[in-house]
């Protein structure tokens, strides 16, 4: 095979069936390639957005998300579509284009080093050669499935397409990682003292899907259980031990909980997405992930590593006594906040926005949601009945997520409901993909929620005594057409308008926007104040 044809054939042979990105010249043999092997090449508008589909789709589907860009620019726009994949935690092939090796050290146009753009942003990175090809692929297709996962870039010569792959002796990675020892005798021995733990499952218990243990696990002990944002969807939200989701919308409410805790036990807990000391009590911590979990210094830290397997069979052996945590205490909170949520029901504002979404939205439809205050709202007040159906990004945080991953989730789910909540600012970051919506027939409704604001950083303004400045977007409406490249927009400022929007999106075959003119103040009493 040449090395294009290898490459695709190797990435077919994994599952891959999308490569999403942007050509340039020497992305020819490869496009070709991949048409040849039965994988899509999917355009988008800017290469970022290539690369959060490509993290995204790898999420959904468990096979490794693959994305394309030319040199230097196009390398450098794909960097943070990299970084997404990156702190995320999603199985992500990068390949860009190189120079060839005559002109790789030389000053010519569009010429940077690839391999130290992505050295930060990826697990690992390669430069390719005929005589390597195996090699590298082999590397990288078992690297960035690794634990963590995330993703390895693979620089692609411009003269080596059609070179013939020379012959494999049979490569064997090794994971070079050194396995840490487990203390299960301190773990159990700290379980079995506690009277009033609580859990908090976060990123790697949400990639591995271990609501259904988890919950035969609490049919068993009546713990209290707190979810990162990302690992929304464990649990169903009226589930009697599930109590609220950390750092998200009046998540200062589980502090009436955090107050009785004498144990935290972490499940799958990555703090990429909240750092344990910025909310647990002074406590000792006991952490069930798959690899070790860097920490400062708490009272005491137990930490066993290993498949999610293990960690419900030492869990299991263990009668947890929780004599404290009655089932009406944990339901005291959840109602408390349910409370507040309604309170701001009474006119359109974001909160009215979200309930609206959520009566007339099918059950298993696939939210994605971008960066910004309602991203806080959402995180808390939607539910998922226990569908891992919220896509969000936690540990890159990126402006912009949002439309490329509800494109994403429409490919690799194409009989799914999917919608798009963004805000005015997310969505003019990556509006261009309203074109890949539109280029591919991709019936996505995207719901902007318009505010003409940056909402979340006037926030941290206000919270620092600092009067908004640099945060208006635009005067007047964002849109003020029935069109935006082709798709239509459906205004809605009312309840009841907000309602026909979302039934006649879903009944168009074809993608649809939603201009929701909502009124921001309610996020000034909903966001959980003076985090970073």
């Amino acid at each position: 095979m040449t090395v294009a044809e290898y490459i695709a054939d190797q990435l077919y042979k994994i599952g891959v069936r999308y490569v999403f990105g942007v050509p340039g010249g020497p992305s020819i043999p490869y496009i070709e390639s991949f048409r040849s092997a039965g994988i899509g090449f999917v355009l988008t508008a800017h290469e970022a957005a290539a690369g959060i589909m490509a993290g995204v789709s790898a999420r959904l589907t468990g096979t490794p998300g693959v994305c394309h860009a030319t040199y230097g620019p196009g390398a450098v726009n794909l960097a943070s579509g990299a970084g997404a994949a990156f702190l995320d935690r999603s199985p992500v092939i990068i390949l860009t284009s190189e120079m060839d090796d005559k002109m790789i050290q030389r000053t010519t146009q569009m010429n940077i080093n690839h391999q130290k753009l992505f050295e930060p942003l990826t697990k690992a990175t390669f430069r390719m050669t005929p005589g390597n090809a195996a090699e590298v692929m082999h590397k990288a297709i078992k690297i960035c499935s690794d634990e963590y996962p995330g993703p390895v870039h693979i620089g692609l010569p411009s003269d080596i397409a059609d070179c013939k792959v020379e012959a494999s002796d049979g490569y064997i990675y090794v994971d070079p990682r050194i396995v840490f020892s487990n203390n299960t005798d301190n773990i159990v021995s700290l379980l079995q003292k506690s009277r009033k733990p609580l859990i908090a499952a976060g990123l790697t218990s949400a990639r591995y899907k271990i609501g259904s243990r988890l919950v035969r696990f609490l049919d068993n002990n009546n713990i209290p259980v707190v979810v990162t944002p990302m690992a929304k969807g464990l649990l169903p939200e009226n589930h009697p031990c599930y109590a609220g989701v950390l750092f998200h919308s009046l998540s200062d409410y589980l502090e009436d909980i955090f107050r009785e805790t004498d144990l935290v036990i972490g499940l799958g807990y990555d703090p990429v997405e909240y750092n344990y000391e910025s909310w647990m009590p002074d406590v000792p911590l006991v952490i069930f992930n798959t690899i070790e979990t860097d920490l400062p210094e708490i009272s005491r830290i137990e930490q066993f590593t290993g498949h999610p397997d293990e960690w419900f069979r030492i869990l299991n052996t263990i009668e947890i006594e929780s004599s404290f945590f009655n089932r009406s205490a944990i339901q005291s909170v959840r109602s408390e906040t349910i409370a507040v949520f309604n309170g701001f029901t009474d006119h359109f504002g974001p909160v009215t926005a979200f309930k609206i979404l959520q009566e007339e939205l099918p059950a298993d439809t696939i939210l994605t949601i971008d960066v910004g205050s309602h991203l806080h709202l959402a995180g808390q007040y939607w539910k998922t009945s226990g569908k891992q159906n919220l896509v969000m990004t936690d540990g890159w945080s990126s402006m912009g997520f949002g439309l490329p991953a509800a494109l994403a989730a429409k490919i690799v789910s194409p009989d799914s409901t999917v919608v798009c909540v963004t805000g005015d600012g997310g969505f003019l970051m990556t509006a261009g993909e309203i074109l890949t919506a539109r280029r591919y027939n991709l019936q996505v409704i995207t719901v902007v929620f318009t505010d003409g604001e940056l909402n979340l950083i006037k926030l941290k303004q206000s919270w620092q005594n600092i009067s908004p400045y640099g945060t208006i977007l635009y005067s007047g409406d964002l849109f003020d057409s029935s069109n935006f490249f082709g798709i239509r927009v459906i205004n809605a400022d009312s309840e009841e308008s907000l309602r026909i929007a979302i039934n006649e999106g879903l009944s168009l075959n074809k993608p649809v926007i939603i201009n929701a003119r909502i009124d921001p103040e309610d996020y000034q009493w909903l966001i959980a104040g003076k985090k970073s």
